[in-house]
């Protein structure tokens, strides 16, 4: 914006002083001044207080000068209260006007606060120097903040766009607007820097320090495009001349992934011409400065005034350098990554546009033809672009062109050369900068990262409304009204969001239609022109293909089409400069349509373009490449050769912006795609990007920041308000907050509006809590506003503008009442203190003078003498009762120690309590650490199954590292297939750019799809409406035929009368012929009637003209009149404050008749008290007499009671020595106790102590064994489950060791069963999780179709208004036609009647001629009377026309309300009517609620009836179980029963070879069957194990679903009770509304009828007005007919008329200027009295302060001179106040007489009460005195027993000290048993709290001990079977070593045998080995598969040998 100028605070420019803003005195000038705005030339507005009144003007008094003024009631404008001064949001305004947002912007700006919202606005203001708000440090301070906890700022809104788009995933798009120098391009450098920083993508990453980094290039870029595209104007020195769109893509992260930059309307014009003191583009400037010896020799560079382009030579632009911006630009385009050759070529190409304007064309001398007499330049510009001279200088001079079939060589002209150099220079440049906008979005493009979304700056010219507006400004302003139409419809879309949100009710409003006419104006094509004509592009695009076509003919054309349309305006006078008039939003706009043709088709020479194409420099052949293609536009070249002549400059070739768009294919990517051959105009090209950029916009949520230029002098702090009012009309903020007005612009939150607004309704909130929106709501029926000013939302309170304004000019007034109140009270109370001082004062004067008087009588008095010396002995009277105090002491004390007594017996019994319960306690104790010791051996155990589970775990994280090396081989794959989808993501990259520009086309086809439809309803809508309008004229048709059948009769009658005349013509013709002289005169004065017939047609022109303006100031008039409605309704509050006034003080007078009350009783009392002390003293009086009496008496008592009181010495001493005996035994006693207690107090504490000691290693014993308990619970768990299964081993192998296949069989069948159960209850939760599914989808539908139900009642509400708005426009066609037939027919009945009064003039003329010429002074005299009349008449018509005019305005007022109730009567109904099916929809759903809760119900039914047989089941099951456990035990018993069979068995069998062999075979047998079994075994353990682990999943699932089921059910059943309040919510709210609907219905119904008759009385009065009018007509045209004649006369007088209204005038200015001057001094006499006054008061003041007090004369003068200035601003506020209060007071007089008679007898009341009063001190007083001689006496008699008494009562204070410090010893020691009684208890409690938890561990670990013991008794008979399995295997073993010896022995014995026979020797059997070997022989046979085959088979042998030998 500006250079810097120094280092300041930022926060000075970022916020706002708020103490200067909440300042009290400017809330108080406030609302006493009544402040309002009012227009002035210098300022724009100025502020000015109100002061009267005068009809439709106010007095007002300018703030500033005190100068009083008169202005209109509708120029006045609303101030805000001082509260909104300075405020950050202009929306929050309560007076949203021009003169309020001017003032706030003002105020911000020479505060040095740029930034202000104005709602979704961001309103900037060019500061003109460097603030210190752009720093890092700044951009910190906004980082992550919300908009509204910092100040306004461009920061700000980048932040909420960047979080918005991070949170929402929503794109957005910033857009700056502005005029030039506004400060666009600063604060769109300002936005990027921002992203730039908080976006930044490297601050991540290691690698950031690459060259060419991101963010650098993406900050670079704009030196860049500054150079190319900036230029110095007049009102800027770097001034874009080029509109942007920079698109920055971010990524889902937030990171900035690339950036996109589009441009518009590059201004190219400026490289060829520019205006005075103006430059073109930065670029030439610094490559002639900066430029190198080497680089100016390669660029043929020359000075700046060679260089016919460069129209001002060299302009140096303040503040900066040429070169140094030269070297920038370089760096940026290297660190944008530029390549040498890519600059080199680029500069060449800007040298070579400076080099065509260099070329020079001279006319040759007999021809037109153009030639070019020095070629240097053509050469230099040759060489730059690598063309070839000779043909380029062909092509200028004499290009080919194609005519027909054949091309043809035309020689140009001068004129058409230079214009063909011009374009291409112009075209050069502007290919140039569209490849660098190219080139930079290369270098920003970034492919890695696919970009999430993306935030678009739009950098764009603001609205211009020029002198002369042209193309450009067209095309710009037409951009501006499609940005505003976008911004009404986001900002109000937003608003009505937030309506709905606080659940408002509102109707849609679409206020982006409102600029839809003028965009249809602009932009409308073609094709549609049947239903609407063209627009201005469309017309101008139709006009380029005509080859003869013109400006001219364009704008002829654009008039005979647009010429009816609503915002468009034909020049009005011929003289204007503008072609046409186009009304937009920010107002209307001249344009001059010149050269619009040449602009629009941009035409190149098609010649050079080729040659161009075909150059040697590659560069320059790549900017040209598409320049060669003929198609279309060639048609037109052949038509224009064929037309034009050699005058007209032939447009060779049209080669517009569809040439830049046709590099697409080359250069610039496919976002320039366009069709090949099409003859696209600028216009086209600009249309298309603009729908393209509204489409990424609406896409979008736009942020709006708008730029305002302060003055044209680039000077810092200097604002020129009407500058700035223009640029905000042009920038659509006033736009912004006229659509504001509509809503509900002010809103507060509950809390706030309670707490500022509640001292206006201070009874209206009930004491304790309440809700803030109940409160809100109460307040607001309490201040009674009308229902329509205000909304409550869910949080906040919504108002109008001006209702808080309002309220806080109530609550002013409301606050100064009460400072006034308090201010009197104060005041009061301090004049009572001081007047009560004052009569103390007196009254005490009156006592002392008294008391002195009466001194001074009695001092001499022998009597008062002996009175005072007697009085001080009279206190002996009192020893008797001091001696009945003291034993009364002596008994209590007594009493207290036998209580003391008591307690100690009661503590001793205590005590043996405690210690029973401390035995019991260490009982508990000794248990509870046997249980201890139990828990530490489980503990051990645990501690053992933990290194097991710790060894499970090594291995398990042994696996996991194998896991870990599996995952890194995973990774190192991952990784190889990331690279591989890397290169596949930058395939999808490119696949989705293609995608996303499909995308783009696809969404502009919709939108254009969406505009034919659009167009296709409007034109449906239209023909309907052509259609109502033929009717309409065929029935006007046939009434224009039956008026010509009466014009024709007419026509025939006048006939008839005209032959009549020619007959009395010809009986004339011989007197016309005598007065032929006459007759010429007569002609003459016909021809004067012509002339005036012409003037008085101007007149009616001029009259029309009139009515037109009168009918806008009718509209004037109806503001005031709602100006006045809203007065009334103030008048109506200040009435009701009025009100409130009275009822207080009605309070206040019941108040005062309670007090006066009060007073009357007091009074009564007071006299009651008087009474009462006059007997007192009275009776004082007697005593005082007796008492001087009884002196003597009195010594006589004396003697005696002396005597007595040493006979109580006596006994006080005995007493005192018995005292003393049984206190010391007391003490005795008492230390004896208390030793004890100290004894047990200390047996205590060390209990105490080992108790606390036991207790915290209880606790941590608890802790450990809370831990161990629950390891112990988990190792139950597991044990119980191992129990289990060795229970099951056990049984299960004792039971089915006989009967195995029977139980698997059986549990086959029961797993079988529990399967299906299992499926059942699976099946029945897929069902019960399905209708769950149901239901959710079900209300989800519900939902769903409420959601589409509000949704279609929103569209029929929209609906139903756009078809009300139709009605309405319509309605208003119809009226317009008609009054316009009415006029037409008027005007011709009016015609007809001059035609007959001319006629009879005609015939009178002529026999006033036939008359005497004497006549003619009496026809002066009769000029005379006639001009008078003729005044009258005229003054008289003025008035009737002004009636008619009111009357006109009021009936249109009326009518349009008459519709707005009618509108908004059909809008109730319609609400009605919605809340009636909304009623019906209601009943639908509860019914449907109900089926559901029903359904609901019967399937919890079902639900818990499975449940139930489910319980059955598992029931049954256990049974079963029961079963097989008994089977078991039969089995075992069984089991025991065969092994003692075999054991008897084994004992039964006597031989060994029996035995062995059955051994063997029982051993096999045995073993098989132990093997079965053992398979067996497992097997029904598997199956036992599984059928247990389905019956506990079983169990869980049971419960899981229970749980799952109830809180399903809970669910639902809440659901329903939530949704039934809602609807019950609804149906209560909507009932509500019902109500209110109906009130207001029967509101607007009385409305209606009441407007109904005054529109029908209204009626009456201007059909009687109307008549009158028509007879003044008359009489009006008969007095214009005889004033003809006396035409010059009356011009003189008119001349002389116009002088004295001239002097008239100036005598007026003279005496309003001496009335403003009296004015201005009665004035100042008033202040100069009321000065006067003030000093005569402060005179007086200072007089009685200086009498008062002299001496504290100097301390308190300061102090005084600021009270007396309070005072007189106070007084000066008073008197206004009591100005405004004169109106209230006749209402308060009566009041105020009321309390005038109370307040008197209040006053005689309080007399009285003070009299009595005063008496009542009186007799106190004299009873004081009394009572203090009384004293003295007695102190005179007491003096003599005082020594005796006193040495009596220290004894007694002695005794009593030490009780009292025996009771506090026994109170401490009290509190300490109390305190061990405390702890015993909290001990007591522990202790059972310990013992229970003893108790649950104790039964816990008898439980645990009974299951180990089961368990280990289970074991010790396993183990016991165990042995005698073993022992039975041991026996068979010895058995068996037996059987092996003898079998050894026998093969022994056998082996000697066959020696023997082998020998031959004797052999010898003995008998037992024989039956032995018999046996064995049986046992052989009979045993088969033998160990030892051969042996037996050779005993056998030997056998049978020996049975042969023997026989």
């Amino acid at each position: 914006m500006a250079q810097r100028s120094g280092q300041e605070d930022p926060e000075r420019y970022l916020f706002v002083d708020r103490a200067v803003v909440c300042n009290p005195a400017t809330q108080a000038d406030w609302t006493a001044k009544k402040l309002v705005w009012i227009p002035s030339e210098r300022h724009g507005f100025e502020a000015a207080s109100i002061r009267e009144e005068r009809g439709d003007e106010v007095v007002v008094e300018l703030a500033e000068n005190s100068k009083k003024a008169m202005v209109n009631k509708d120029d006045i404008q609303k101030m805000n209260p001082p509260k909104f001064s300075k405020v950050e949001d202009m929306a929050e305004l309560t007076c949203l006007n021009e003169a309020s947002v001017l003032h706030n912007l003002k105020d911000r700006y020479y505060s040095g606060l740029i930034y202000t919202y104005s709602g979704l606005f961001c309103v900037v203001i060019n500061p003109y120097k460097y603030l210190p708000i752009y720093s890092e440090n700044i951009i910190e301070m906004y980082r992550g903040k919300k908009r509204h906890e910092m100040p306004p700022h461009i920061y700000a809104i980048s932040e909420s766009a960047y979080r918005c788009m991070l949170q929402d995933r929503e794109d957005q798009s910033i857009l700056c607007t502005g005029e030039s120098g506004a400060g666009k391009t600063e604060n769109t450098k300002k936005v990027i820097q921002y992203l730039a920083h908080v976006a930044s993508s490297h601050k991540g990453k290691k690698d950031h320090s690459i060259p060419g980094e991101l963010e650098r290039q993406l900050l670079q870029a704009n030196p860049i495009l500054e150079s190319f595209g900036n230029a110095k104007t007049v009102k800027n020195d770097n001034s874009s001349r080029f509109g942007k769109f920079i698109r920055i893509n971010f990524d889902v992260t937030g990171y900035i992934v690339g950036a996109n930059i589009e441009t518009y309307l590059l201004e190219k014009s400026r490289a060829v011409r520019q205006a005075k003191d103006e430059r073109t583009f930065h670029i030439f400037y610094q490559l002639l400065c900066g430029a190198e010896e080497h680089l100016r020799s390669d660029l043929l560079l020359e000075g700046f005034n060679s260089y016919r382009f460069l129209s001002n030579g060299n302009i140096t632009v303040p503040g900066q350098q040429d070169k140094d911006n030269f070297q920038e630009t370089m760096e940026a385009m290297h660190i944008m990554s530029f390549s040498h050759d890519e600059i080199l070529a680029m500069l060449k190409v800007v040298s070579s546009v400076l080099q065509f304007g260099n070329v020079v064309f001279k006319k040759e001398r007999n021809s037109d033809q153009a030639s070019m007499p020095e070629n240097t330049a053509a050469q230099k510009l040759c060489h730059l672009l690598g063309l070839n001279v000779m043909e380029f200088t062909r092509a200028i001079l004499s290009p080919r062109i194609k005519v027909g079939r054949d091309y043809v060589q035309k020689a140009q002209t001068k004129e058409q050369a230079d214009f063909a150099v011009e374009a291409l220079a112009k075209a050069t440049y502007e290919r140039l900068f569209r490849w660098l906008v190219h080139r930079i979005n290369k270098a920003l493009d970034r492919t890695k990262r696919q970009g999430a979304s993306f935030i678009g700056i739009l950098d764009i010219a603001g609205f211009e409304i020029f002198q002369l507006n042209s193309f450009e400004q067209l095309c710009i302003n037409y951009t501006n009204e499609k940005l505003q139409q976008l911004f009404n419809h986001t900002m109000f879309v937003l608003e009505q969001e937030e309506y709905q949100r606080e659940g408002i009710e509102w109707s849609f409003i679409d206020f982006g239609l409102d600029l839809q006419p003028c965009i249809d104006l602009i932009e409308r094509p073609v094709s549609i022109r049947l239903a609407n004509p063209p627009g201005v592009l469309a017309l101008l695009d139709e006009e380029c293909w005509f080859p003869k076509a013109t400006d001219k003919t364009f704008i002829d054309k654009l008039v005979q089409e647009q010429g009816t349309h609503s915002k468009f305006q034909k020049p009005r006078q011929l003289k204007d400069k503008a072609d046409f008039c186009i009304i937009h939003y920010a107002g209307k706009v001249d344009y001059k349509a010149d050269e619009w043709l040449m602009k629009n088709m941009d035409p190149l020479n098609d010649n050079v373009a080729t040659l161009l194409n075909q150059s040697t420099d590659k560069f320059v052949s790549e900017l040209w490449k598409d320049g060669v293609f003929i198609p279309l536009s060639l048609c037109i070249v052949e038509i224009q050769n064929n037309v034009t002549s050699l005058d007209e400059p032939p447009v060779d070739r049209i080669v517009g912006l569809d040439q830049v768009a046709g590099m697409a294919e080359t250069t610039f990517g496919a976002t320039y795609k366009t069709k090949k051959g099409m003859f696209r105009t600028v216009g086209q090209l600009y249309k298309e990007s603009l729908t393209k950029l509204m489409a990424t916009l609406r896409n979008t949520n736009p942020n709006f920041v708008r730029c305002i230029i302060p003055n044209h002098e680039k000077k810092a702090g200097k604002l020129e308000p009407h500058l700035v009012l223009d640029q905000l009309r042009c920038n659509g903020v006033l736009e912004g907050i006229r659509i504001c007005r509509q809503g509900f612009p002010n809103r507060i939150v509950f809390q706030e509006f309670r707490q500022r607004y509640e001292i206006l309704t201070p009874n209206a909130i009930p004491k304790g809590f309440m809700d803030g929106k109940q409160a809100c709501e109460r307040m607001i029926r309490a201040l009674e506003l009308d229902p329509n000013l205000f909304r409550i939302g869910q949080s906040k309170i919504f108002f109008r503008t001006g209702v808080l304004a309002h309220l806080e000019e109530e609550r002013d007034l409301k606050i100064t009442d009460i400072i006034i109140y308090f201010q009197s009270v104060c005041r009061g109370y301090l004049a009572r203190k001081a007047f009560a001082k004052k009569q103390q004062q007196l009254s005490a004067l009156k006592v002392l003078q008294r008391n002195c008087a009466a001194y001074l009588k009695l001092r001499h008095w022998q009597w008062w003498r002996l009175f005072t010396k007697v009085k001080p002995l009279l206190q002996v009277t009192r020893q008797e009762e001091e001696m009945q105090a003291k034993d009364e002491e002596l008994v209590k004390v007594k009493e207290r120690q036998s209580k003391v007594e008591g307690e100690l017996v009661d503590m001793e019994r205590k005590h043996q309590q405690l210690l029973e319960e401390k035995n019991i306690l260490a009982e508990q104790l000794q248990a509870e650490t046997e249980l201890f010791a139990e828990a530490e051996e489980m503990r051990a155990r645990l501690a053992a199954k933990k290194q097991e589970l710790e060894e499970i775990l090594h291995d398990l994280e042994s696996r996991v590292e194998e896991e870990e090396e599996r995952n890194q081989s995973m990774q190192n794959e991952k990784k190889k297939m990331q690279s591989h989808i890397q290169d596949l993501e930058e395939q999808l990259d490119e696949e989705e750019a293609a995608r996303q520009k499909l995308q783009l086309e696809k969404v502009t086809a919709e939108a254009k799809i969406k505009k034919m439809e659009e167009d296709i309803l409007l034109l449906e809508d239209q023909n309907s409406k052509f259609l109502k309008e033929k009717k309409l004229l065929d029935d006007r048709v046939a009434e224009m035929t039956s008026q010509l059948t009466e014009e024709e009769e007419k026509a025939k009658n006048l006939g008839k009368v005209k032959n009549k005349q020619e007959v009395m013509m010809v009986d004339l013709e011989e007197r016309l012929k005598k007065e032929e002289k006459s007759r010429q005169e007569l002609e003459k004065a016909k021809r004067k009637l012509d002339a005036e017939t012409t003037d008085l047609q101007d007149q009616i022109a001029e009259l029309q003209a009139q009515i037109e303006e009168l009918k806008i100031q009718l509209a004037k008039k109806e503001e005031e009149l709602q100006a006045a409605l809203s007065r009334s309704d103030e008048e109506v509050a200040q009435k009701n404050n009025a009100l409130k006034a009275v009822r207080e003080l009605q309070a206040q007078l019941s108040e005062l008749q309670e007090d006066l009350e009060s007073e009357k009783v007091s009074r009564n009392k007071a006299e009651k008290v008087k009474r009462d002390l006059s007997e007192e003293l009275e009776a004082l009086k007697t005593e005082l007499e007796d008492t001087l009496d009884t002196t003597a008496a009195q010594q006589e008592l004396r003697t005696k009671r002396e005597q007595e009181v040493a006979e109580l010495k006596k006994a006080i001493d005995e007493e005192t020595k018995n005292h003393e005996s049984q206190v010391q035994e007391m003490r005795q006693r008492h230390s004896t106790a208390l030793e004890e207690l100290s004894e047990n107090l200390e047996q205590a504490k060390r209990f105490k102590s080992n108790l606390e000691k036991n207790k915290c290693t209880l606790e941590s014993d608890n802790k450990e064994l809370v831990s161990e308990v629950k390891g112990l619970q988990q190792a139950k768990t597991e044990s119980e489950q191992k129990r289990k299964k060795m229970d099951a081993q056990l049984q299960e192998f004792m039971a089915r060791a006989t009967e195995g296949e029977r139980a698997k069989v059986e549990l086959a069948d029961r797993t079988h069963k529990l399967q299906t159960e299992l499926d059942t209850v699976s099946a029945l939760l897929e069902d019960a999780e399905k209708k769950g599914i149901k239901l959710a989808k079900d209300s989800a539908g519900l939902e769903s179709a409420l959601q589409d139900t509000q949704e279609l009642l929103q569209e029929e509400t929209r609906q139903k208004l756009n078809l009300s708005s139709r009605i309405r426009q319509l309605e208003e066609d119809k009226s317009t036609l008609q009054e316009q037939q009415e006029e037409d027919e008027e005007a011709r009945r009016n015609l007809e009647k001059q035609l007959a009064t001319l006629q009879t003039q005609l015939f009178e003329s002529r026999k006033k001629l036939d008359e005497d010429v004497g006549t003619l002074e009496s026809l002066e005299e009769v000029k005379r009377k006639l001009q008078k009349d003729m005044e009258l008449t005229s003054q008289r018509l003025e008035e009737k026309a002004s009636a008619f005019d009111k009357m006109e305005k009021t009936k249109t007022r009326l009518q349009q309300e008459l519709d707005d109730l009618v509108v908004d009567l059909d809008h109730q109904r319609t609400i009605v009517s919605n809340l009636e099916k909304k009623q019906k929809k209601f009943d639908q759903l509860l019914a449907e609620e109900k089926t559901i809760s029903a359904r609901y119900a019967e399937e919890r039914d079902k639900a818990e009836a499975e449940a139930r047989e489910k319980e059955t089941k598992a029931l049954s099951m256990a049974r079963a179980l029961d079963e097989a456990l008994e089977a078991k035990e039969e089995f075992e018993r069984l089991n025991k029963q065969l092994r003692t069979e075999m054991e008897d068995l084994m004992s039964s069998k006597d031989d060994v070879g029996k035995s062995v062999h059955e051994l063997e075979k029982s051993k096999r047998t045995l073993e098989q069957q132990v093997e079965e079994m053992r398979t067996q075994l497992e097997e029904l353990e598997d199956e036992l194990q599984a059928t247990e682990d389905g019956k506990l999943r079983l169990e869980v699932n049971m419960q899981a679903m229970k749980a799952q089921f109830d809180r399903d059910l809970q669910a639902r059943d809440e659901q329903n009770e939530e949704k039934k309040r809602t609807l019950v919510k609804q149906v209560r709210e909507m009932e509500a509304e019902l109500e209110d609907e109906r009130k207001q219905r029967a509101l607007a119904v009385a409305a209606k009828k009441k407007l109904e008759m005054d529109l029908k009385d209204l009626e009456g009065q201007i059909e009687a007005s109307n008549k009158a009018r028509d007879e003044a007509i008359k009489q009006l045209r008969k007095l214009q007919a005889q004033m003809k004649d006396y035409q010059r006369e009356l011009e003189e007088a008119r001349a002389s008329r116009d002088e004295i209204f001239a002097q008239s005038k100036e005598n007026e200015k003279k005496l309003k200027g001496l009335e403003a001057e009296i004015l201005q001094l009665q004035e100042d006499l008033a202040a100069s009295e009321r000065a006067r006054r003030h000093a005569e008061q402060e005179r007086d003041e200072l007089a009685d302060e200086i009498s008062n007090s002299a001496s504290g004369k100097s301390a308190l003068l300061d102090e005084k001179r600021r009270l007396e200035a309070r005072i007189s601003q106070l007084e000066e506020e008073l008197e206004e106040e009591q100005s405004n209060m004169e109106l209230l007071n006749d209402r308060f007089r009566k009041t105020t007489m009321q309390v005038d008679i109370l307040n008197t007898e209040l006053a005689g009341e309080r007399s009285a009460a003070q009299k009595s009063e005063n008496a009542r001190q009186g007799m106190e007083r004299q009873n004081k005195e009394l009572k203090a001689k009384l004293g003295e006496l007695e102190g005179a008699v007491k003096s003599k027993f005082k020594a005796a008494i006193t040495a009596l009562e220290a004894k007694i204070l002695q005794l009593e000290e030490q009780l009292e410090q025996e009771a506090k010893e026994r109170a401490a020691a009290n509190k300490i048993v109390r305190r061990t009684e405390k702890k015993l208890k909290e001990v007591v409690i522990q202790v059972e709290d310990e013992r229970r938890h003893a108790d649950q561990y104790k039964e816990q670990m008898e439980k645990a001990n009974s299951r180990m013991k089961q368990l280990k008794r289970q074991l010790e008979e396993a183990e016991e079977e165990a042995t005698r399995a073993n022992a039975s295997r041991r026996k068979l073993q010895r058995e068996l070593d037996d059987a092996t010896e003898a079998s050894e022995g026998l093969t022994r014995e056998v082996s000697t045998l066959k020696n023997r026979l082998r020998r031959g020797g004797p052999i010898s059997f003995s008998s037992s080995r024989s039956g032995r070997s018999r046996q064995l022989q049986i046992d052989g046979t009979s045993v088969d598969n033998s160990d030892d085959d051969a042996d037996s088979r050779a005993s056998d042998h030997n056998d049978t040998q020996a049975s042969n030998q023997t026989e």
